[in-house]
């Protein structure tokens, strides 16, 4: 065979592969957005609401830390009872304008919370959560760990180091310790250059690099509107 014909032959199959592959890669992307419905909270009427406990002491070093409730695993540094506290603030006043529950302040929460965490007897955190939430006869504690708060450096144009936040969240059933839901928050802003699949937070921020309470705040209504989901049985 004439070797132009066999040069056409391999550039048509060359050709054909390529086509392949991106209609396969169509095909798997579309499967991954189509969205999975999550099974429908029970009835919550009381709440308690914990709020945020720090993941990291102020004495420890930034490193790989794991959830005391999952066990699921994030890069961590020490943040200030300040920032927790208010981040905790905002959560409760999310929670507050939807009225849908009889609310425990995180105040209230966090007064048992220390005395049993001072207590002699060393208990998991999860049984700490559940004794929290039968004291004040909830159907549910609200409560997560808030593991990274790194500002960013720079300006709202130009950076030297972006904001970083995680924290994640959980709903426990104080009678037998279930989690009925969770949900974790886990990024540090990138450029639309570094990854241009992050444009909605490119857009939420309207362009500019964010700072990290507005990162934190982008987390919490992405946490939240999850939660509300749920509730309806993962249908808007």
């Amino acid at each position: 065979m004439p070797k132009p014909i066999i040069n056409r032959l391999y550039a048509r199959l060359g050709l054909l592969t390529a086509l392949m592959v991106m209609l396969c890669s169509s095909c798997q992307s579309r499967k991954e957005q189509v969205p999975q419905e999550k099974p429908a909270l029970p009835k919550i009427e009381k709440m308690v609401v914990v709020g945020f406990l720090p993941a990291m002491s102020q004495w420890d070093a930034p490193n790989m830390v794991q959830s005391p409730i999952t066990g699921a695993f994030f890069f961590a540094a020490p943040v200030s009872e300040q920032v927790v506290s208010h981040l905790t603030t905002n959560l409760f006043e999310r929670i507050v304008k939807e009225k849908r529950y009889d609310l425990i302040s995180p105040g209230q929460a966090k007064g048992f919370y220390s005395s049993l965490k001072l207590s002699d007897v060393v208990q998991p955190e999860i049984e700490i959560i559940q004794k929290i939430g039968q004291a004040f006869s909830a159907d549910a504690v609200m409560s997560g760990y808030l593991y990274r708060w790194q500002e960013r450096e720079g300006t709202d144009y130009a950076v030297n180091r972006a904001a970083s936040v995680a924290f994640d969240l959980y709903l426990i059933r104080p009678d037998d310790g279930t989690i009925l839901w969770k949900e974790r928050f886990d990024k540090t802003q990138q450029s639309l250059s570094e990854n241009i699949l992050d444009v909605d937070t490119f857009m939420k921020g309207q362009g500019r690099w964010m700072t990290a309470g507005s990162l934190a705040d982008l987390g919490l209504d992405k946490v939240l509107g999850e939660l509300l989901k749920g509730e309806k049985g993962g249908k808007e």
